[in-house]
């Protein structure tokens, strides 16, 4: 069998980590095996034994030393403690196989969490505190009951997340067995909420079989019509308004969020939550959201940079803004072109009103990080223009330098022609007083004899 594609399943523990005597110390292999070459005989037999299986699926290393090096390293880190339902694996399998396997499997570096009957894909940060504990939600159940005012409390201060909650008689009632089977559709996303106690159920305001559905950031829920629901009544509803208007880009959605874009644009909002500037940035993004909550093209992705320490240099310089004070822009999401509000360095926040208008004006187009590329392509013919300038009077500079040499090279000859006539006229002279003196002396010598 030809392998074209490596598939790693990781069966993580979740028992204490064991990585030698000092925290800085490399683990050592303790002779334990753990990896599966999977086949169709045996990925039942081997998924029976764990809870959660986690695959990570990438090229295989082939004859690469480099590649080989890596999938070494990455076998490595599996090298933790264990216990008896999640154990660390790394597996293989061919290209043929993975398509019966599971049909998603197609883009490489994609992890799946497989648990009970979900197949659910991680769109996350690739670190390993963000995955587990991306894996420790998986393992929840996809549906929490809230039964006294403190569970209530904690449910009414969970808002970075769409969240659902239903009223119902008990467990054993069709109409909830409905609400946990669209629970699982969309587990660990979205979190779903249940009560079957009548006091809960009055101070949230919710008649029997009724589901209330939350935004984001918004005090006040959307009622889903059309009580009791079916299954695909949920689904179909959470599906078509699984796009909050303000969303938090978080290290286990990251990808995905990035992905959801708005015509290949996306509204981005940096602002520092512990920061006073953020702060009031960020209460002013939660109004302008609540005001057009109704709007389906406007969702703002606020970004709390205290999240991402290690993106900051790179979307800086990406972007050309300073992220010490709050930003607004709009961000192509192709080749990352972008266009910001000014605002003085978060000296002079815009009011709610401003900021409306803003984004009015990036909805309808008027403002387009493409322009930027505009400017760009300005900046290029004015650079060409004033080459070409420089190249002319460099032309001329030259061609004057050769007029003034031209004219000293001939008054030099000039100068030349003249000394030359002066020494002509000088050396006639000479001889002619030659002469004369000859002609003296001859005569004088005829009168000697």
């Amino acid at each position: 069998m030809k392998w074209t594609w490596v598939l790693v399943a990781v069966l993580l523990s979740f028992g204490g980590l064991s990585l030698g005597k000092d925290s800085l110390d490399f683990p050592e292999y303790d002779g334990k095996d753990r990896v599966h070459h999977l086949s169709a005989k045996n990925y039942k037999s081997v998924m029976k034994k764990y809870d959660v299986m986690v695959l990570y699926y990438h090229d295989h290393p082939g004859s690469s030393r480099v590649a080989q090096r890596q999938f070494e390293i990455e076998e490595l880190a599996l090298e933790v403690g264990s216990d008896e339902k999640i154990l660390p694996s790394l597996s293989r399998l061919s290209t043929k196989y993975m398509c019966c396997f599971h049909s998603g499997l197609e883009e490489s570096d994609s992890i799946f969490i497989f648990t009970d009957d979900e197949v659910i894909e991680y769109d996350g940060e690739l670190a390993a505190d963000t995955l587990v504990e991306f894996i420790y939600d998986v393992l929840e159940d996809p549906v929490e009951i809230i039964d006294n005012s403190k569970e209530l409390k904690g449910f009414e201060n969970i808002e970075e997340d769409i969240k659902l909650v239903g009223y119902f008689k008990s467990h054993k009632s069709e109409h909830f067995e409905a609400y946990a089977d669209a629970a699982e559709e969309f587990h660990p996303h979205i979190k779903f909420f249940a009560t079957f106690n009548p006091k809960v159920a009055k101070a949230l305001e919710l008649k029997l079989n009724e589901v209330d559905f939350y935004e984001p950031f918004m005090d006040d829920p959307v009622v889903i019509p059309g009580k009791p629901y079916t299954e695909e009544e949920l689904v179909d509803f959470i599906e078509d308004n699984d796009r909050p208007t303000l969303r938090k880009l978080q290290p286990h959605n990251m990808y995905e969020i990035w992905d959801d874009d708005v015509d290949g644009e996306h509204i981005i909002a940096f602002a520092e939550e512990s920061d006073p500037d953020g702060y009031e940035f960020l209460e002013i993004l939660k109004q302008v959201a609540e005001d057009n909550t109704d709007n389906p093209d406007l969702s703002i992705v606020w970004i709390d940079p205290d999240d991402f320490p290690l993106l900051l240099p790179h979307w800086e310089k990406t972007f050309g803004i300073d992220l010490s004070s709050p930003q607004i822009g709009v961000v192509d999401a192709d080749d990352a072109d972008s266009v910001w509000l000014d605002m003085d360095d978060g000296e002079d926040l815009p009011s709610v009103d401003e900021l409306e208008d803003w984004i009015e004006d990036a909805l309808s187009g008027e403002i387009d990080p493409d322009d930027d590329d505009d400017d760009d392509d300005d900046d290029d013919d004015d650079d060409d223009d004033d080459d070409d300038d420089d190249d002319d009077d460099d032309d001329d500079d030259d061609d004057d330098d050769d007029d003034d040499d031209d004219d000293d090279d001939d008054d030099d000859d000039d100068d030349d022609d003249d000394d030359d006539d002066d020494d002509d006229d000088d050396d006639d002279d000479d001889d002619d007083d030659d002469d004369d003196d000859d002609d003296d002396d001859d005569d004088d010598d005829d009168d000697d004899y």
